[in-house]
């Protein structure tokens, strides 16, 4: 088997996810890690990250270290050369509330066989066998409509310390669901008190119409933590955070904001006029306002 980066995870209400909530719906807890993943290559067990495929020097904090002195993952693909597992990798990223004995470990989401990848049900019995850690569903839902999705993001305690609040958000699995353009997608649902957070932070914007539109969808949905993402997603790539990434962080942050937000923000506001070029300025300057220590 070769490296297979994992699918993008989504927004719910976007094109990409249109349809998915008619069916059975499991409504998993969204954890917030690194994106791992771990499978067979020529009889040796090997570790990924999101974009790459790893080694003992570039093993991505420490999970390829993890994974080949864990000996349920070693013995359950010694069993299963066939099956790929995905799932996050704890380490410290935006949320720091997960129990202490929860860091540092690999959390199944997805296992994938011959490029399938397989219902919770099914893989469920392989997992527990092994002793393998996975993200259980906070629910099974048929049909669920948005207000009962938004109600599960107060269940997701999963591994959070007791009184801490609750997690990153939800991810929304129907595996009978194939999108408009023939893929097998997720779809999530982040909580919005990491935009209330940013609020609080940069403090609210004028609403008599003297703000530019450009600026209110900048305020709205360039948040401190998509930020902290890409910085983190690069630095995972790269090993380490320097200067000279700063142009690859302005074009993905602003990447992310066209291709995941557009709809969204074309619909709360009712099909604005845009002009995209102030869009990216006001997303640079709202980048370094919320990370100076960056530049």
């Amino acid at each position: 088997m070769e490296f297979n980066k994992y699918q993008h995870i989504e927004r719910f209400g976007v094109d990409e996810t249109d349809g998915i909530e008619y069916g059975q719906c499991y409504i998993f807890p969204k954890i917030d890690g690194t994106n791992g993943q771990t499978y067979m290559k020529d009889g040796q067990l090997m570790a990924g990250s999101r974009n790459r495929e790893l080694s003992l020097e570039e093993d991505n904090q420490g999970f390829y270290d993890y994974v080949l002195r864990n000996p349920n993952l070693v013995e359950f693909h010694l069993e299963f050369p066939e099956f790929r597992l995905f799932g996050e990798w704890l380490v410290p990223h935006t949320l720091k509330t997960y129990r202490q004995d929860a860091w540092r470990r690999f959390y199944v989401f997805d296992v994938e066989y011959l490029d399938n990848l397989l219902p919770y049900d099914q893989y469920l019995p392989m997992l527990s066998e092994y002793r393998l850690d996975f993200i259980i569903p906070l629910a099974i839902i048929n049909n669920p409509t948005y207000d009962n999705l938004i109600a599960k993001l107060p269940a997701n305690t999963f591994l959070i310390e007791d009184g801490k609040g609750d997690g990153e958000g939800i991810v929304i699995k129907n595996y009978g669901y194939h999108n408009k353009y023939g893929r097998q997608t997720w779809a999530k649902i982040v909580k919005t008190e990491f935009k209330e957070k940013n609020v609080l932070a940069m403090g609210l914007k004028p609403t008599d119409g003297s703000s530019q539109i450009e600026e209110v969808i900048v305020s709205e949905f360039v948040t401190e933590h998509l930020i902290t993402k890409v910085v983190a997603k690069i630095e995972e790539e790269r090993q380490c955070w320097r200067s000279e990434f700063i142009p690859q962080l302005l074009g993905i942050v602003y990447y992310d904001l066209v291709r995941e937000e557009t709809w969204n923000f074309v619909k709360k506001h009712k099909m604005p006029k845009i002009d995209f070029k102030v869009l990216n300025r006001y997303t640079i300057q709202k980048i370094k306002q919320l990370k100076p220590e960056l530049f």
